[in-house]
């Protein structure tokens, strides 16, 4: 059977799904299209042209290595196709982004044949998309003389790919969609529970938000023709909880502008707005494919006379709307003067200078940010290849500096790892440059799409300046399903072929390691002095700055090793009081949004990065609290660490390391040694005082200074979901932090989740105490309610297994994973016993595992949007509270939620995760962890 024919049998499977034919990305299958071409007689001629025409997908992939090759063919007139003329087959190799079209195009610039040199010319200053070989083959026909070649460079120097485009344009008319009131978390454009999904483009798109949702935004384009529906979240952020660029793909495939008539489902330029605006990360991938992101500010604080916030009775301040967005509200957006005005252009509404900077609008010009990143090197190398001045064509990066004013820790790190900046002065707090990415993570329900991008920009290998990069298998863990063993071997090969270090060996010489890829990360960030780059909103780390990004910019860092992004302003963190023995951190991370909320009123940590000062703890501890950091809606985290703690972690993390390179994961280009000496170096500059831990100046400036008192925590703190507040926008948000003492000993629960990467080895060894102690208490331990137990990683399973942790677990579990035999179905009911589950992201990812419908569940995770955890029923809206570790495991063993009496019990004489403040002199306050 020939790979056509499977061809025509999917597109009949697809047709019935409601689908049109998958995009093409195999070279093989092309071969016999092209071979039906330019057969005249061929029954499947006309359909094998369309497919070659408008469903190839371009930049690297095989099948874009032989179209280029055939429309070579058509130009050069080996092959004559009526058609495709030689004038279309150059409009055809302008949309393939780069690789294959590129090789070709300098081919026949770069040939004999003047008139053909010429018009490929033409085609190739429009390209971006140029790598090392390509620029290296322009730069040596230039030295031979080549005066194409030599014209090619001056368009490139002179940015004429991107000055030639036309502008934004002046006036843009949108009619409004409300996804929502509240927070609009990226799981309602782009559910985890269809991850699988997401590089089907199409297929992927079907589970936006609702058929019903989708048919009445449908339906508003048709009464609409002529203006772009603006997808709103009302009374609340929009596109809260990850970067998602799944979720951006969707609202552009349903709201967007085809990117080429000849890639099919690449849509691109979404105007998503909410009235507090775009959550950071989301808002990033936004602007990967040059989309607008509105800042409504359409419902304000009442105040009274004297300018102080009216509460309602719940205490939260009363809203009134300033002007109304309902859906089919028709608006304008003048992008030159940034400003939202109604229909008829006359009033205005809001300011939305924010969403219409320098940069924004070049990348709304180039159809998204990747090709200005591109299109800025490509102009540095002509330039300097011609030994000329490149001039000013791009927004110049915004350098923002202070005389007197000091950095703060995010500052010292961008102006260290600063690229292309003009002057030599500090930066501070609103520049906007490009940086130097030192490590990066894929997480494998986005790496299909990254490993897509990467084809797009014609990226083949990882970029030289980039310390160490990992793909991780820690999102589809827990069930190898089909839908696994058809993805995740495929998203292997190539990221390992590609440089990274992969969970899995697509030889099969080492074990898959599934752990989660916020731990590895941390475990591999080997410098307090790094920037970080992840696949994942939870990609924050304890050492250096991490930032949670879509998997275009994944790529982008990948491919390039660098990252343009603007210095976030800083909200500093500090502790006083003593902490209470029966306390665990957890319940300080919790209290921190807590006293915040209190002491400000609003969320001052929304967009901005977080600088604790939680010195004293080791980085597996702190990373608790900078991975909480990302449901605070903050854009980062920065622990401030003292010098013998970090010298701590880092010795934790080479021997980590070394275990990887002892299990096989080591690279032809011995990346995970290298990462052992970059430590190493780090770890001699701290002991020998020629560079200390990393700490803000004294004179420092931030946007608010928030001080956590340790005393006011004298019980367990609960993140509540509040799925009834008669208020929509207050329910799912993580700004209602409870006491323990509110559910009074008797909120029924069903089952308790410990696991994701909010816990560590610490919390592990949590449960097997408890155990332990309730055993010698009671004789035995029963369970009220199913405990769902999943380790972070191997590692951490190795040495509970060392230590005698792991055989009271293994006692009380009722299940424990396999790795010989792995579950090849979700699990769908729960029995009151312990699961031991693979080491990954479980219930806290909702795409393989979940809850039972309906279900009160209290979990260590972080996730707590509706329909993460655990779905709704008709009668019962399915909750996900979250808490520490010890009140989860009782909660589960007593099936509620316990007493401060019985929590008190129950945790006397076990090691909890402690905290004390940093003193002056760092000795006096260890973790006892350390």
């Amino acid at each position: 059977m020939s790979l056509y024919t499977d061809y025509l049998n999917e597109i009949t499977a697809r047709k019935e799904q409601d689908l049109n034919p998958k995009p093409i990305d195999d070279g093989d299958l092309v071969n016999e299209l092209i071979a039906q071409i330019k057969d005249a007689g061929n029954e499947h001629r006309e359909d094998s042209l369309k497919f070659f025409i408008y469903n190839t997908l371009p930049g690297t992939t095989s099948a874009a290595g032989e179209k280029a090759k055939f429309l070579k063919e058509i130009i050069l007139g080996t092959s004559i196709v009526e058609e495709i003329t030689p004038t279309y087959a150059y409009e055809l190799l302008s949309h393939m982004k780069g690789g294959p079209s590129v090789d070709v195009l300098l081919d026949l610039a770069l040939g004999d044949d003047a008139p053909t040199a010429l018009q490929a010319a033409d085609v190739l200053k429009t390209q971006v998309f140029l790598y090392e070989a390509d620029t290296d083959r322009l730069a040596a026909a230039y030295s031979a003389g080549n005066a194409v070649a030599q014209d090619i460079l001056e368009s490139y120097a002179q940015a004429e790919f991107f000055t030639k485009l036309p502008d934004i344009d002046e006036e843009i008319k949108v009619v409004t969609y409300i996804a929502g009131e509240g927070d609009i978390s990226t799981d309602l454009l782009s559910p985890g529970n269809q991850a699988h999904s997401r590089s089907d483009r199409e297929l992927h798109g079907k589970c936006m938000m609702s058929e019903k949702a989708q048919a009445e935004i449908q339906a508003l384009k048709i009464q609409h023709p002529d203006k772009r529906v603006m997808l709103i979240a009302e009374k609340g952020t929009m596109g809260v909880g990850s970067s998602r660029m799944s979720g951006v793909n969707n609202v552009a495939l349903w709201t967007g502008q085809q990117a080429s008539p000849y890639v099919p489902f690449v849509n691109i330029a979404p105007v998503v707005a909410g009235t507090n605006g775009i959550s950071p990360i989301f808002l990033t991938t936004v602007s990967v494919t040059g989309g607008i992101g509105v800042d409504l500010k359409n419902w304000v604080k009442k105040v009274d006379e004297d300018g102080n916030a009216i509460l309602n009775n719940d205490g939260n301040p009363i809203l009134e709307q300033k002007y109304a967005v309902d859906t089919g509200t028709v608006l304008t957006i003048d992008t030159k003067n940034k400003a939202l005005l109604d229909e008829d252009g006359k009033e205005q509404l809001a300011d939305v200078s924010s969403a219409f900077t320098a940069q924004k609008i070049e990348f709304m010009k180039a159809g998204g940010s990747y090709a200005i990143v591109f299109g800025k090197k490509l102009q540095a190398f002509a330039a300097e290849t011609l030994g000329i001045e490149a001039p000013l064509v791009f927004a110049p990066s915004k350098e923002i500096s202070h005389e007197g004013q000091g950095l703060t820790a995010v500052e010292k790190i961008f102006n260290k790892n600063a690229r292309g900046v003009s002057s030599n002065e500090d930066l501070h707090a609103g520049s906007d440059v490009r940086v130097k990415v030192n490590i990066v993570g894929s997480q494998d329900t986005t790496g299909l799409m990254t490993s897509q991008e990467l084809e797009a920009m014609a990226a083949t290998v990882i970029s030289p300046s980039v310390d160490g990069a990992y793909q991780s298998g820690c999102h589809t863990a827990s069930v190898w399903d089909s839908k696994a063993q058809a993805n995740i071997p495929k998203l292997m090969s190539f990221m390992n072929k590609f440089g990274l270090i992969t969970a899995r060996d697509p030889k099969g010489e080492y074990h898959a390691m599934t752990d989660v890829i916020h731990k590895v990360l941390n475990d591999i960030t080997v410098d307090d002095w790094a920037i970080i780059i992840g696949g994942d909103s939870h990609t924050r780390m304890s050492k250096g700055v991490a930032f949670g990004a879509d998997s275009g910019t994944v790529a982008l860092a990948l491919a390039t090793g660098e990252a343009t992004m603007p210095i976030p302003e800083s909200v500093k963190v500090t502790f006083k009081g003593t902490m209470k023995d029966h306390m665990d951190f957890r319940d300080v991370v919790h209290a921190t949004q807590a006293q915040m909320l209190k002491q400000f009123g609003d969320n001052v940590f929304q967009g901005r990065i977080i600088e604790v000062h939680i010195g004293t703890l080791l980085a597996d501890q702190a990373f608790t609290f900078t991975d909480w950091t990302a449901e605070m809606k903050a854009k980062a985290s920065i622990c401030i660490s003292e010098n013998d703690t970090l010298v701590g972690s880092l010795e934790i993390a080479k021997s980590r390391i070394q275990i990887m390179i002892d299990k096989g994961m080591e690279n032809a280009a011995g990346t995970l040694q290298n990462l052992i000496d970059i430590a190493d170096k780090r770890i001699t500059e701290i002991k020998s005082g020629e560079k200390p831990a990393l700490t803000p100046d004294d004179n420092a400036k931030y946007f608010a200074e928030v001080v956590v008192d340790l005393d006011e925590i004298d019980e367990p703190m609960i993140a509540d979901p509040d799925v009834n507040n008669a208020d929509v926008s207050k329910r799912y948000t993580h700004d209602t932090i409870r006491p323990m003492s509110y559910y009074g000993g008797d909120k029924h629960v069903d089952l308790g989740f410990v696991g994701s990467c909010m816990v560590h080895k610490g919390d592990m060894k949590i449960v097997a105490q408890m155990l332990k102690n309730i055993e010698k208490a009671q004789g035995k331990v029963e369970f009220n309610a199913p405990l769902v137990v999943a380790a972070p990683t191997y590692n951490i399973i190795d040495e509970l297994k060392e230590e005698g942790d792991w055989d009271i677990l293994q006692k009380y579990s009722g299940f424990e994973f396999d790795d010989l035999m792995p579950k090849s179905t979700a699990r769908t009911e729960y029995e009151n016993i312990m699961y031991l589950e693979r080491p990954g992201c479980n219930l806290c990812m909702g795409n393989q595992e979940k809850a039972a419908k309906g279900d009160t569940v209290l979990a260590t995770s972080t996730r707590l949007f509706q329909g993460r955890v655990v779905e709704d029923t008709a009668d019962k809206k399915g909750e996900s509270l979250l808490a520490s570790t010890p009140v989860v495991v009782l909660s589960a063993i007593l099936g509620r939620t316990p007493s401060m009496e019985e929590y008190k019990a129950a945790v006397e004489g076990i090691n909890l995760t402690k905290f004390a403040p940093p003193v002056e002199k760092p000795a006096g306050a260890r973790s006892v962890h350390f």
